[in-house]
């Protein structure tokens, strides 16, 4: 009996653990692992305050599992850059591997594609279908994104031209979004904007990817932050030494005062009442 039923029910579909992490193919520049942790940097502490129990998950050039094939590449897409809010951070105690739909039931809310060259690629809107001989068609990375897994916002960042398209799924189809009167392009959900910024990063001074919060302010990262918190210390540190600089000048410039007034026959009641001191520290200063 047991023969049989191993016969008729279908292995159990593999976990992050059973899944090829990598596809073996090369990050495509230099830029996509500094622009990846510049997004998910500023990104942080948005994301605690919505996620206070700390269930989220950023991929960076991660395969999204969401069809089971031979081999298992074929059945994944990975995206140079996603969020999936409301899912652990780690599986059982372990690093994801990789994501994968059939185990988790929660589509990313956001992808991000770093495209090289003119976006083609990561617009390729090719359905899944059968080719003749029986082989699968690959379907396209915007296919999949938007009739599969159906993430609410996907964008693709064109490196060569600095050029930014984002579109928001919406009635089953992508929409492409229109920027703000900023330049930026709402994420409304999450409060924040994404936008292009031009500055320097880990050596590199050009344009990226960067958030904003809904009022137009940049998200910062942890170390623009903490050089923003030194630049207001020094600054404190500034002013407190001025007040000082002022208040040595101003005491010496009563306690020359004080003989001068002295002389001219006035008491040291009427030289504290002339300088705003007390009768004690006209005597100090004296």
């Amino acid at each position: 009996m047991t023969q049989s039923l191993d016969r008729i029910i279908p292995p159990a579909f593999p976990d992050h653990t059973q899944l090829p992490e990598s596809d073996g193919t090369f990050v495509k520049n230099f830029q996509e692992h500094p622009q990846s942790i510049l997004l998910t940097d500023s990104l942080e502490s948005t994301l605690q305050t919505l996620h206070p129990d700390g269930q989220y998950a950023i991929g960076q050039d991660c395969g999204i599992y969401w069809r089971e094939t031979e081999p298992p590449e074929r059945g994944a897409e990975a995206p140079d850059w996603f969020y999936v809010p409301n899912v652990p951070p780690q599986l059982d105690g372990q690093y994801r591997r990789s994501y994968v739909l059939w185990r988790e039931y929660t589509a990313p809310f956001i992808a991000i594609e770093f495209a090289s060259g003119d976006g083609s690629e990561e617009r390729d809107n090719t359905p899944l279908s059968r080719l003749p001989g029986g082989v699968n068609q690959k379907p396209g990375k915007f296919w999949v994104y938007e009739r599969i897994i159906r993430i609410p916002y996907y964008a693709i960042y064109l490196i060569q031209t600095h050029e930014l398209e984002v579109y928001h799924w919406l009635d089953g189809r992508y929409h492409r979004l229109e920027p703000n009167e900023r330049g930026h392009y709402a994420i409304a959900p999450l409060g924040i904007e994404l936008g292009l910024w031009e500055g320097s990063y880990q050596n590199q001074s050009q344009q990226w990817l960067r958030w904003w919060d809904n009022e137009g302010h940049l998200l910062l990262t942890g170390s623009e932050l903490a050089k923003l918190e030194r630049q207001r210390a020094e600054a404190e540190r500034q002013r407190a030494e001025t007040e000082r600089q002022r208040a040595d000048r101003a005491e010496q410039t009563q306690q020359q005062a004080i003989p001068q007034l002295l002389a001219m026959g006035l008491t040291v009641e009427q030289v504290a009442q002339a300088l705003s001191l007390s009768v004690e520290e006209v005597a100090r200063l004296v």
